[in-house]
């Protein structure tokens, strides 16, 4: 569960800003091992609201989807309701570092822009990265694969036009967020042998709402993006006016193409992609 975010609440509009980025780079890495996609038992740790999990369902053998959160879980089996797949995929509350599931029982596995939610810190060297990392190796299966969705610090910096706009906000966001090196670290010391870092430079998290110039002044469009949480009043207000009077001059579409610009050279988020030894 998120530990600065009200998931309860954002689960009834996280969809509307957010869909299955970099779907076809996971399908291709689900695709390397030595177990047929078709055949494997796949966890979505962290699952949310299901994006991923609906996504994949008709891809894999079994889903096991594990949100602590029961408003986002609820979201997420509302989505296979009327699936011909729905009883593939299982559904449980329970933490990922904590899983509800046996040693050597899946297949593969993803984690998609979950980390950051931990309550951890880079001053302890992240223990709670190490504890989910090591039941993911726990439940892996030999030679099982990996794949985990998460930004490196100069995507934040650089891959988010509005970050720009909510620089204490930011800040915050990349003291929760592992960097990569630390990451492939911990992998390695749980028997995660990292292969590669793959960056999807065309992928952008919120899809086709990212590119609404005028989206901080929509109260659901900030609920899009968990950074929004940690904006406060006055830094919110800010945000408020300067929007309203960009928008007010006619130069805002102009703000937001100029802000994005470095975007398309290091995209928002990694693929770090590893499997059991």
């Amino acid at each position: 569960m998120s530990t600065y975010e009200n998931y309860t609440q954002v689960s009834r509009v996280y969809d509307e800003t957010r869909w299955a980025v970099g779907l076809d780079l996971i399908t291709e890495e689900l695709s390397s091992t030595c177990t047929a996609i078709e055949q494997q038992v796949l966890l979505d740790a962290g699952c949310g609201t299901g994006i991923y999990t609906a996504a994949l369902i008709d891809r894999v053998s079994r889903i096991e989807a594990v949100d602590l959160n029961p408003a986002m879980l609820s979201v997420a089996q509302s989505k296979l309701v009327n699936s011909p797949d729905r009883d593939r995929a299982r559904f449980w509350r329970a933490s990922i570092s904590e899983l509800p599931l046996d040693d050597n029982s899946v297949d593969s596995i993803v984690i998609n822009q979950v980390l950051h939610h931990l309550s951890d810190r880079v001053e302890n060297d992240w223990p709670a990265h190490r504890k989910v990392l090591a039941e993911c190796a726990r439940v892996l299966k030999p030679h099982g694969v990996i794949i985990i969705n998460s930004c490196a610090h100069v995507q934040l910096d650089r891959g988010f036009w509005f970050y720009r706009l909510i620089p204490a906000a930011l800040a915050a966001v990349k003291q929760r967020t592992i960097p990569l090196d630390d990451l492939e670290r911990l992998m390695h010391a749980s028997g995660l042998d990292p292969i590669n870092r793959r960056v999807d430079l065309d992928g952008v998290l919120q899809g086709a709402a990212y590119f609404r110039a005028d989206g901080p002044l929509d109260p659901l469009w900030r609920q899009g993006d968990s950074i929004w949480s940690l904006v406060s009043e006055p830094d919110l207000k800010a945000v408020l006016d300067r929007t309203i009077g960009l928008k007010s001059t006619g130069d805002l579409d102009a703000y937001m193409k100029h802000s994005d610009a470095e975007r398309l050279k290091v995209g928002q988020i990694t693929f770090s992609v590893a499997h059991k030894t």
